[in-house]
C-alpha cells in the first residue's frame, strides 16, 4: 500500500478516489494546500487526503465549492469542525447493539396473530423497522429491548397484531418529540453560534450540547410519559370503579 506521506498527483488521485482534473482544481481554487516539490514533482501527505476528503463529504452534504472555499479560508479549522460537528449528529441515538436471529427462532418468538398472517405482521414489522430480512433466513433486530419487550405484552395476553399497531400509533408522537428536541437544539445553541460567525472556541461547547441533549432528551420524555402514565391509570381504573359503584346501586 502507498504510504500517505509522499505521493504524487496521480497516486493521490486513486488514494482518494478523486481524478486527477479535479485536485488541481481544488488546488488553483485555494481548495488544497500546495504539495511538497521535490526537484519537478510535487508531492502529497496525509493533510492532503484528509482535505480532499473534507471537500467530496461537504459537496455530498449540499455545500457548493464556493460555500466550502469561504469555510476553509476562515481562520482556524472551521469546515473540518463543522465535518466532525455532523458526524457527530449523525451518530445513531440508540446505545443498543443489533442482534441477528434466524427465521425459526422469530417464529418461535412470535408464532403469528390473531387475525392476520405470520407474513402479514413481519411485512408491517419490517416496515416499521423493528426488524429487518438479511436474506439466508437472518433476520436483524435492530432493538432487542423492544422485541424483549414484545414478547412480553404477549406473555400478558395482548395480541401481536395490537402490538404492532401501538407501535405504529408511537411513531408520530415520537417523531413529533424528537423534532421539537432537535428544532430546540438549533434554535438555542446552533443558530446563535452560526450567528456569532462560527467562533473557533465555541466548537467545543457546541459539541458537548449535542451530547448532553441525548441523554436528557430521554429524561425528559421517560419522567414525562412516567407522570402521564400514572394520570391515565388512575382515570382508567376510576372509570371501572364508578362502573363497578353504578352496577352495585342496580343490584340493590
Amino acid at each position: 500500500m502507498v504510504e500517505l506521506t509522499a505521493l504524487t498527483i496521480e497516486q493521490l488521485a486513486q488514494q482518494t478516489g478523486m481524478s486527477v482534473r479535479n485536485i488541481r482544481a481544488h488546488q488553483s481554487r485555494g481548495l488544497l494546500p500546495p504539495p511538497d516539490v521535490r526537484g519537478r514533482t510535487g508531492y502529497y501527505g496525509a493533510e492532503h487526503a484528509a482535505r480532499l476528503q473534507l471537500i467530496q463529504e461537504m459537496q455530498a452534504d449540499g455545500f457548493n465549492l464556493a460555500a466550502i472555499q469561504h469555510l476553509l479560508a476562515r481562520p482556524g479549522r472551521a469546515g473540518e469542525e463543522l465535518l466532525g460537528f455532523k458526524r457527530a449528529l449523525m451518530t445513531p441515538f440508540e446505545t443498543e447493539q443489533a442482534e441477528i436471529i434466524d427465521e425459526a427462532e422469530l417464529l418461535e418468538r412470535f408464532p403469528g396473530g390473531n387475525d392476520e398472517s405470520p407474513a402479514a405482521l413481519r411485512e408491517r414489522a419490517e416496515r416499521l423497522g423493528l426488524i429487518r430480512s438479511l436474506g439466508d433466513g437472518r433476520i436483524e433486530v435492530p432493538s432487542p429491548r423492544l422485541l424483549h419487550a414484545g414478547e412480553q405484552m404477549i406473555a400478558l395476553g395482548v395480541p401481536l397484531e395490537a402490538g404492532i399497531k401501538l407501535v405504529e400509533d408511537l411513531r408520530k408522537p415520537a417523531a413529533a418529540a424528537a423534532r421539537q428536541f432537535v428544532q430546540l437544539y438549533f434554535d438555542s445553541v446552533w443558530h446563535p453560534f452560526e450567528r456569532a460567525g462560527f467562533p473557533e472556541d465555541g466548537w467545543p461547547a457546541i459539541r458537548e450540547a449535542l451530547d448532553r441533549l441525548r441523554p436528557l432528551a430521554t429524561e425528559v420524555l421517560r419522567s414525562v410519559f412516567e407522570q402521564t402514565m400514572t394520570q391515565a391509570t388512575e382515570q382508567a381504573f376510576g372509570r371501572e370503579a364508578e362502573k363497578l359503584r353504578k352496577r352495585g346501586g342496580k343490584r340493590r
